[in-house]
């Protein structure tokens, strides 16, 4: 089983480049998206026109906000069950998770708060934080988890290029949020597949449309697969595709053994 994960930055904007295709050459048997900015029925529009998504599955969280967030899964296979968000109001309306449930594992597809500019919304990062630990603690409880997406944070000093002038001053690299992610892969228990198998190697998942920094490689690894530690040995590869454009973020592509 081939599961992609690609904050795509706007799902109208990026149909409009070479998505189409690059969704021809990944082939996934799961796609999940990120940042879709759209409506459920602007969504459907663009995937009906998607040959390599003909005939997926797929379930759209769209924010109440229009042209905001949104996340979604597309699956070759049909959910056993499935869900949109959290369950807790003051933190689903800005569609940022669907839980598509498989017959041996749980996949959730999950676009983390940004904690924004000055940090205005830090707050509601860290509720979120806590709600979200919990929420795949239960799910861990039942069988294993997948669960990827942009985390909007960089957990080590390896996951951003320039990590003495961001931390503490940038959303993504601040205590909290560095500490929530560890909260996060310890109690649930979760580990982070990428920097498993490549614990000294530099990888970014996404840049910065400013400054050139995406040709020069000034970039962060926000973008993740937490895999339930038991599922690890499934993993045939799991590789970030940055030569992939459309996006400010790259697609994640991981390969499991059936």
């Amino acid at each position: 089983m081939r599961i992609i994960t690609w904050n795509v930055n706007g799902i109208r904007a990026i149909a409009q480049k070479s998505f189409a295709a690059d969704l021809d050459l990944l082939a996934p048997d799961v796609l999940c998206l990120q940042e879709t900015k759209a409506q459920t029925d602007q969504f459907a529009e663009v995937v009906e026109k998607i040959p390599a998504l003909e005939g997926y599955h797929w379930l759209h969280d769209a924010a109440e906000k229009k042209g905001y967030s949104g996340t979604a899964i597309l699956s070759r296979t049909p959910a056993l069950s499935s869900c949109l968000g959290l369950g807790v109001p003051k933190l689903d309306g800005e569609g940022r998770m669907v839980t598509w449930e498989f017959e041996n594992f749980y996949l959730v597809s999950v676009y983390t708060p940004n904690s924004s500019a000055e940090l205005k919304r830090l707050p509601f990062r860290q509720a979120w934080d806590v709600a979200f630990r919990s929420y795949l603690r239960d799910l861990a409880s039942r069988k294993p988890v997948i669960c990827c997406g942009d985390l909007n944070v960089a957990h080590q000093p390896i996951d951003l290029a320039r990590p003495a002038a961001n931390y503490n001053k940038t959303p993504g690299y601040t205590q909290i949020e560095i500490d929530g992610m560890g909260s996060l892969l310890e109690s649930v228990p979760l580990a982070d597949g990428w920097r498993v198998r490549n614990p000294d190697r530099v990888g970014y998942s996404w840049w910065s449309f400013r400054g050139g920094a995406r040709e020069q490689n000034v970039g962060w690894r926000l973008d993740y697969f937490l895999i339930s530690p038991e599922w690890l040995p499934r993993i045939e590869s799991l590789e970030i595709r940055a030569e992939i454009g459309g996006s400010d973020h790259c697609p994640v592509v991981l390969d499991l053994q059936s």
